[in-house]
């Protein structure tokens, strides 16, 4: 059976209290996961604590922590941490994230993304076993590195994010679980595909990886309210957040990705949000009424190989129409 998880809000949120409201509605709504984003308001770590601190069953997981602004013996420690605190129910997501992230915000070379984000991933692993980390890649060189408490009972599974097919693939070789976005039904199962690919090339089995669906959706009974804001959810992101999703729309065959693009860049968000047609808002959101965006999640639930479907919310949505959504697509609901 597949799992539903929830992404909470990516935009700024009044309190840290709001965000573990969210997750305890999360809770009783029967939402197996949790996970929260970590951008540009507050950090992700402290905001975990206080929802793991105030839930008792379900999984609470940061995605993404980047691999740079943390080194990876923090990111071990704080693993360990959470799962401490939340008494065995955090998972670590990790992933490089982009340019303008990496460079723009905190001021680092983003380098070679899949390499960074292998290593941090294998010295994450060596900290949470509780034994001294001996490490010396092409990144990072460490020695003599142990945690002074004890390692995790139960040790977190570390899943990444990635976009591309070489990304994905590396996925499959070395971590327990990958989180796609911004991909249609089809386009995941292609991403799967390459799962597979790097699950073999590892001497692994694909089923060790969790791979979780993110989907924008909005389920409201304003019909066309809902559209709107997942329109222009996906238009920032194509046109506003580098080149990595409109990299994943054209591989999928929306060449008008690149004009997205190019027109926010060039600041006629008018014309974004034109391009930016019903077909491509239906292949890729559950964006409607109530039961039309549950029939569209349902459509991600029903790829072979998706273990959990992450449900989040445009970033322009307000808390009335975030409780709203993640009312209607709940498992329980």
């Amino acid at each position: 059976m597949t799992d539903r998880d929830v992404h909470l809000p990516v935009a700024a949120q009044p309190t840290v209290d709001s965000i573990v409201d969210y997750t305890r509605r999360a809770e009783a709504g029967g939402y197996d996961c949790a996970w929260l984003p970590e951008t540009w308001g507050r950090d992700a770590v402290t905001v975990l604590t206080a929802m793991a601190e105030r839930t008792d069953s379900i999984d609470i997981g940061s995605s993404i922590l980047n691999a740079y602004s943390r080194s990876p013996a923090l990111l071990g420690q704080t693993a360990a941490t959470l799962q401490e605190v939340s008494e065995g129910r955090f998972r670590l997501g990790l992933g490089p994230s982009g340019p303008v992230v990496i460079e723009n915000w905190h001021g680092m070379e983003y380098g070679n993304p899949l390499k960074r984000t292998r290593e941090t991933v294998e010295i994450v692993r060596r900290v949470l076993a509780g034994e001294p980390v001996e490490y010396d890649g092409d990144y990072f060189d460490l020695s003599g590195f142990r945690l002074r408490c004890e390692p995790p009972e139960s040790t977190p599974p570390i899943e990444v994010t990635g976009m591309g097919p070489k990304a994905v693939e590396l996925a499959g070789r070395f971590a327990d679980g990958w989180h796609g976005i911004m991909l249609t039904p089809e386009g995941m199962e292609d991403r799967i595909a390459d799962i597979e690919r790097g699950a073999e090339l590892g001497d692994r089995d694909p089923d060790d990886v969790q791979v979780t669906a993110g989907v924008t959706c909005c389920a409201l009974d304003d019909r066309e309210r809902a559209r709107e804001l997942a329109r222009q959810h996906v238009a920032f992101y194509v046109g506003g957040m580098g080149t990595f999703y409109r990299d994943a729309l054209v591989r999928q065959g929306y060449d008008e990705a690149a004009e997205i693009h190019d027109a926010w860049q060039a600041g006629d968000r008018e014309r974004a949000l034109e391009l930016l047609d019903d077909d491509i808002l239906d292949d890729l959101c559950a964006a409607g009424d109530p039961e039309t965006a549950r029939e569209r999640v349902e459509r991600y639930e029903a790829v072979d190989g998706i273990d959990a479907v992450a449900v989040s919310f445009p970033r322009g949505a307000d808390e009335d129409e975030i409780r709203a959504t993640m009312d209607a697509v709940a498992p329980d609901a």
